[in-house]
């Protein structure tokens, strides 16, 4: 199946220390579509008695990757060792011009499944590190946006996560790739192109998603989602929330328009352990109120990794 992966497969890892951090550069399980990628590189903040370790995963954009590093540095002073890992075809993973994640935004299924679940690779592969290098303690997701997507798909398919914080993200495609400002790319692609599914516009997506759709309550086991139709399903969040078992807490944005409001709420419904948090902000204007969203994160890490 796509998401498995050869275990055995050496590290090779390289580490660079700085004052208050460690970036880890260590190989892949996959091999990316550019030379770039083929290190996967973690930024470690360093906590000096944690108690637990989180990897944290961002969106799509090198932007505001800055903004979200505040996270990790707060939640290692606070003992919450951060494990920052950077996803394929971002900052030095891509190439020199590109602005981040180009390879995630296309219009055909086939294409968009590998590279997400490259991503959801490359967190794993983080947890086998840390399970070879460090002590044990238990380990925490946490994904804002496109990481959230990640952190979702990376909860159903790995139990070694004991819970997660899914910030300003959703899931279920007809909402994102037709109503997001930020896919306006793969909108252009569905109409010079269509795909290998023949959708064209919203009408056709509507179509082909529905007998699939009204089959994710009927899944059994993750390996039955790659028998749905058509093949976004295989990377769409919500075909994986079924199985995510864990402690969740979930932040929504009141005015988030990025992350349309019904891909938010089909995400958070389809979990079986979640509690929702709505901050009065938009997607970026989030940042705002981000000693809120680090201190509830704290707390409920606190009281779900310890259960």
């Amino acid at each position: 199946m796509i998401y498995e992966y050869d275990k055995t497969i050496p590290f090779n890892l390289e580490i660079e220390k700085y004052e208050n951090y460690s970036l880890l550069k260590f190989d892949t399980v996959y091999e990316p579509d550019i030379p770039e990628s083929k290190k996967i590189h973690v930024y470690k903040y360093n906590s000096k008695k944690p108690w637990a370790r989180l990897i944290f995963l961002h969106g799509i954009g090198n932007g505001h990757i800055p903004y979200l590093m505040w996270f990790a540095e707060k939640f290692s002073k606070m003992g919450l060792e951060t494990y920052f890992l950077i996803h394929p075809y971002h900052q030095k993973r891509a190439k020199p011009d590109w602005e981040g994640g180009e390879p995630f935004y296309h219009h055909s299924p086939a294409h968009c499944v590998v590279r997400f679940h490259q991503a959801v690779k490359d967190a794993r592969r983080t947890i086998d590190l840390i399970e070879e290098i460090e002590n044990k303690l238990p380990i925490g997701i946490m994904g804002f946006s496109f990481g959230g997507m990640i952190a979702t798909i990376s909860m159903a398919l790995d139990k070694r996560i004991k819970a997660g914080v899914l910030s300003f993200t959703g899931g279920d495609w007809r909402w994102i790739n037709w109503y997001s400002p930020y896919l306006e790319p793969v909108r252009e692609g569905y109409k010079k192109y269509s795909n290998e599914w023949g959708c064209k516009d919203e009408d056709k997506c509507v179509k082909l998603r529905k007998e699939g759709f009204n089959k994710l309550n009927e899944l059994k086991n993750i390996d039955e989602i790659f028998s749905l139709k058509p093949g976004c399903f295989h990377y769409d969040p919500i075909s994986y929330a079924k199985f995510v078992n864990q402690p969740v807490l979930f932040f929504k944005g009141m005015f988030d328009k990025i992350m349309p409001k019904k891909a938010s709420n089909n995400l958070y419904n389809r979990l079986q352990n979640a509690r929702k948090v709505t901050i009065p902000s938009g997607h970026k204007s989030s940042y705002f109120f981000r000693r809120l969203i680090a201190r509830k994160s704290l707390h409920f890490f606190k009281n779900s990794l310890y259960k």
